[in-house]
């Protein structure tokens, strides 16, 4: 079987637009069987444990889901440089999740046998998919695209030797970890029963809050109901989950509803697009950001409507921030709001460093940061939160409350934190200049942030750079640069 980056001279490359991965990236039942592959991955007690302690998908799905999208669209690309500089990303990412689970038992994240296992699923998933929706895939295909995920794997561990090379010795590889190692771990749970009934609304969406929740009210446990019933039924069976009645036929309609894609022209739907859309923010430089702001218009209508007709409770339309003031160009949301929004990145009510470290992920990978500039923004991080905890951490427990944080807010911009404005800004000043000139500033705050700010003389210098950041990271101003990054869902 060949697992080399490209195909023979007689064949499709493994990567690139010819290969069976490109073909379902704008596939509608992808997103299907990519939830699927998230919770078999969420099962597995090392993934399961890495995500619990290190990810955002709680606080932050959307956000998580473009990271993945672009991540997996690099890796599977054409291009093989941007291929190994990812993987190389990906590579020091899951180098910093280490630690212990809850029983005692460690997890790491370079785990050899853990990575297999998630592009196991991936794999697995792809093919259910397939066969749920009524095309499944035949031998060649099927052995073919299993050529690229074992590919993928090479190009993260330097080969793929943790998977089996034979297709039919991977299904019983796949078999013997769904019978004896997946359990029912708390991130399986969290991702089944917590984020498709609370699942925070993407930025396209943030006017609308009770339109939101009414539509989320019933696609949630429908969406649920339909990714237990397509897990496999050992792990069902002994993770106890329960099966909604009906379910098993909901979920084969789902699939082949969204099967029907294929007969629509070619290019009618393009995930990546459809994907930033829903990110876009309302202060957004993009020209689509004109009709995501009709758009909202009409939502918020709708969602008005939609609440004098069956009042949601608890969904009320929150009280609106103050307006932003001449002299700011900001409001200011209360403390509460931004430890849940900024400091909370994780989403378990408690700020301690995998929350400062998501920040520094997510910075780096937006600036495309190479190692050293990565390292050094995550030091200065690092920094920042031994400097918290030393003065916000009153009982000692090595987290901070939000009750802790709101009794002690303005030691939040102290010297560390000064140092990672400074770190971001020296990296975004490639030339070193002094100065972030028009193509830096638009690289960092329109590229990156997606979003502009209004530089009179066309640069942006450090003490700016650095009274802004402090701005948004301890007086709490809405409308910066740094919403859409660290902020919104």
């Amino acid at each position: 079987m060949t697992t080399g980056n490209t195909g023979t001279a007689d064949e499709t490359p493994l990567f690139g637009p010819g290969s069976q991965f490109s073909a379902f990236f704008d596939d509608p039942r992808w997103a299907l069987a990519m939830i699927r592959a998230t919770v078999l991955e969420a099962a597995h007690p090392q993934i399961g444990a890495a995500l619990v302690v290190n990810s955002t998908f709680v606080a932050h799905p959307w956000r998580r889901l473009r990271n993945t999208f672009l991540s997996m669209r690099l890796m599977f690309g054409a291009d093989p440089v941007a291929r190994e500089r990812e993987a190389a990303r990906l590579n020091r990412l899951h180098a910093r999740m280490s630690g212990s689970d809850s029983r005692g038992r460690a997890y790491d994240a370079m785990d050899r046998a853990t990575r297999a296992w998630v592009v196991a699923t991936l794999f697995e998933s792809a093919v259910t998919m397939c066969r749920l929706s009524g095309q499944p895939l035949d031998q060649d295909t099927m052995e073919r695209m299993y050529a690229e995920y074992r590919t993928f794997l090479a190009a993260l561990d330097g080969d793929a030797g943790a998977l089996p090379e034979d297709l039919n010795d991977f299904w019983r590889y796949f078999d013997r970890v769904v019978e004896n190692e997946l359990e029912n771990t708390e991130a399986a749970r969290v991702i089944l029963y917590r984020l498709f009934d609370h699942l925070p609304a993407p930025a396209l969406f943030e006017g609308a809050p009770t339109l939101w929740a009414a539509g989320r009210a019933v696609v949630g446990p429908l969406l649920g109901a339909i990714t237990v019933a397509s897990l496999p039924e050992p792990y069902r069976r002994r993770a106890g989950l329960p099966e909604m009645p009906g379910a098993p036929t909901l979920m084969q309609g789902a699939y082949l509803a969204a099967g029907l894609a294929r007969f629509l022209p070619e290019g009618w739907i393009n995930a990546e697009s459809i994907i930033e859309i829903l990110s876009l923010s309302p202060g957004s430089e993009d020209p689509r950001a004109r009709t995501v702001t009709a758009l909202r218009a009409h939502m918020k209508r709708a969602s008005a409507l939609l609440r004098l007709l069956t009042p949601l409770s608890g969904d009320a339309d929150p009280t609106p921030e103050p307006a932003p003031s001449a002299s700011t160009g900001a409001g200011r949301r209360s403390a509460e709001q931004f430890f849940r929004q900024v400091l909370d990145q994780t989403g378990d009510g408690h700020l301690d460093w995998p929350d400062l470290a998501a920040m520094a992920r997510e910075l780096s990978t937006r600036l495309d940061l190479d190692e050293p500039e990565e390292t050094r923004l995550y030091d200065a991080f690092a920094a920042w939160w031994r400097e918290l905890q030393a003065v916000l951490d009153t009982d000692g427990d090595g987290r901070i409350s939000a009750g802790e944080y709101a009794a002690a807010v303005p030691t939040l911009a102290g010297p560390a934190l000064i140092r990672v404005a400074e770190v971001l800004f020296d990296v975004t000043d490639k030339d070193g200049s002094g100065t972030i000139d028009a193509d830096e500033y638009r690289t960092l705050f329109r590229t990156a942030f997606h979003r502009d700010l209004t530089a009179t003389d066309g640069t942006y210098g450090k003490g700016a750079f650095v009274g802004d950041f402090l701005s948004f990271m301890s007086g709490r101003r809405t409308n910066t640069p740094y919403d859409p990054l660290l902020a919104d869902a």
